[in-house]
């Protein structure tokens, strides 16, 4: 495959967390959605989780979205009541074999195990969807998403793609399998270095990336443009708010390639 154009306009809109509405030419993807009030507590189990911020836009104020990408259902700060209850049913949702299990019977809804890929005949357009695997917490399910359509067309040979991280820490292997097959134009990865005390543990298990990790795995996928998400307002965050992941990312080199967006606002990103 030669070198192609990328004919396709994205635009980005943050509302809090991982929750973001990706729209490729009109058609809108949704990512790990979460749309409860601000001070809205979670019993876990092995935690509590609260948020500090009011989600930017409201279910009823959300555009037409097409297709959700769900890294996983299990956790409320990625799915919400709110969102399972009033936003699922009827929607094309991605996420893992397990959740898909979950959600059941909702017949749009498919897991995917990871490095499997998905078409989607959306808007007149056809989106290859692969999973990539993440390591969130011991004994869950969680994965993230590459998107690829034609428009986007290649680079070095390789079709250029969207990567949604899913909640994950660093994976040393991870980079080299997406590098190899794609060409990462845009990344939204979630951050907050999210950290728990699982029963009988001394110290906090980290879930998430922080900064500096993220900023590594942007640099070792050689991707074009970085949008920053789940990086603060939980109790359970570690790193949290722009200031220490952005001196994270200085410290790399990479603020030139990052993409901090308003949340409620859509911005153009590729």
């Amino acid at each position: 495959m030669a070198n192609l154009p990328f004919k396709s306009s994205i635009t980005v809109t943050y509302i809090g967390t991982a929750t973001a509405i990706i729209d490729i030419d009109g058609i809108t993807f949704l990512t790990d959605p979460y749309f409860s009030p601000e001070g809205t507590e979670w019993d876990v189990g092995i935690a509590t989780l609260t948020s500090h911020y009011e989600p930017a836009l409201t279910l009823d104020q959300l555009p037409p979205i097409d297709v959700v990408l769900l890294s996983h259902e299990d956790h409320p700060d990625n799915l919400d009541e709110l969102s399972r209850n009033r936003l699922l049913d009827g929607r094309r949702v991605l996420t893992t074999i397990d959740g898909a299990s979950k959600l059941a019977p909702r017949p749009g809804v498919r897991g995917l195990r990871p490095w499997e890929t998905t078409a989607l005949h959306v808007g007149g357009k056809r989106f290859d969807v692969t999973a990539t695997p993440c390591q969130h917490l011991p004994g869950g399910e969680c994965t993230g998403f590459l998107l690829t359509t034609a428009d986007f067309g290649a680079t070095g040979g390789r079709p250029n793609a969207v990567y949604f991280s899913g909640d994950t820490v660093y994976l040393p292997e991870l980079a080299p399998r997406v590098r190899d097959r794609f060409h990462v134009s845009l990344a939204l990865l979630n951050l907050g270095a999210a950290a728990v005390v699982l029963p009988g543990a001394d110290r906090p298990l980290q879930i998430t990336m922080d900064g500096a990790q993220a900023a590594r795995l942007f640099r070792e996928l050689d991707a074009d443009a970085l949008v920053p998400l789940h990086f603060e307002a939980w109790d359970h965050f570690s790193q949290k708010g722009k200031q220490p992941v952005a001196s994270a990312f200085e410290a790399q080199g990479i603020s030139d390639k990052v993409y901090w967006l308003e949340p409620g606002k859509p911005r153009k990103v590729v």
